[in-house]
Order: structure tokens, then sequence, then C-alpha cells
């Protein structure tokens, strides 16, 4: 399948959001969609941008995302976090999430990354699947905690 890899623009992020929504779907929790455009736009493509986005598209459109922000670990230094891949559904099982974990690591390495890490749900078989295809450790000693403020 014929697809190209770029970097996400301001004008791409009513599908990144679409994407991230299908993604909340997938995983069992739209409603956890809190997020807008707007904050999007300001946090991405603002003075200081927070995250990127690497999109995989075709002659049709968007096919997916990387989107990945950097994150600091006092034991190791800077890291790239990978918050979300995603392939639209219709698109699954072309190699576009293979490209994409690629290009995810080839900008890790680029701004000089220590690690790249995300997280996974313990019962997305697929995606479990798919990230022990390129050796990935995966953690199950580390407890996540978080804090909601809205």
């Amino acid at each position: 399948m014929d697809f190209s890899i770029r970097s996400a623009t301001k004008n791409d992020l009513p599908e990144v959001l679409a994407l991230v929504k299908e993604l909340a779907l997938y995983e069992k929790a739209p409603e956890e969609v809190t997020i807008t455009l707007k904050e999007l736009e300001e946090d991405g493509f603002g003075e200081n941008p927070l995250y990127w986005i690497i999109l995989a598209e075709n002659e049709s459109g968007i096919m997916g995302m990387s989107f990945y922000y950097i994150r600091y670990s006092t034991w190791k230094g800077k890291c790239l976090y990978l918050e979300d891949i995603v392939v639209k559904e219709e698109f699954r099982g072309k190699k576009i999430g293979k490209v994409l974990f690629e290009a995810t690591i080839k900008a890790a390495k680029e701004m000089g990354a220590k690690l790249m890490t995300w997280q996974v749900l313990d019962w997305n078989e697929p995606a479990l699947n798919f990230y022990k295809k390129f050796s990935a450790e995966m953690d199950s000693e580390w407890i996540n905690g978080k804090l909601r403020f809205n």
C-alpha cells in the first residue's frame, strides 16, 4: 500500500482529534476525551510546543498517527513518550503502524532521547503483539497513578 509519512500541521488537528476519539472508543472510554481543537492547537502549535505528531497518509487522506512528547527521567535524562499510535480501522494490518513506530524511534534518536516509553492496556493483545515484534520490554511491575483536576 502506498502512503507517505509527514509531520502534522494545525490544519490536520480535526482529523487528529477524530483519531483520538477512535482510539478512545476502541479502548472503551469515549467519554474520557475532553480535549478541544483549540487546546490541541495552542498546546502543539504555540510558541513552545508540548507535543508532536507524525502522520501517515495516502491520496485519500490521513490513515494514522503517532502522537508523542518529551518527558524527563531523573535517572536517564531526555526521553520520548509515545502517547498514542493510532491507525484507522480500515487501514490496520497494512504495516502503517510499523512505519509510524519506526518514524517515532527515528525522532527519538534524532532528539537524543535515552528511552522511548509508552503504555498499553493489558487486554490489548494486538498492540502487545505489535510491540513484541520490536523486542520491546513490557513492564508489569509499575502501577500507573493519576490525579484528575477537572
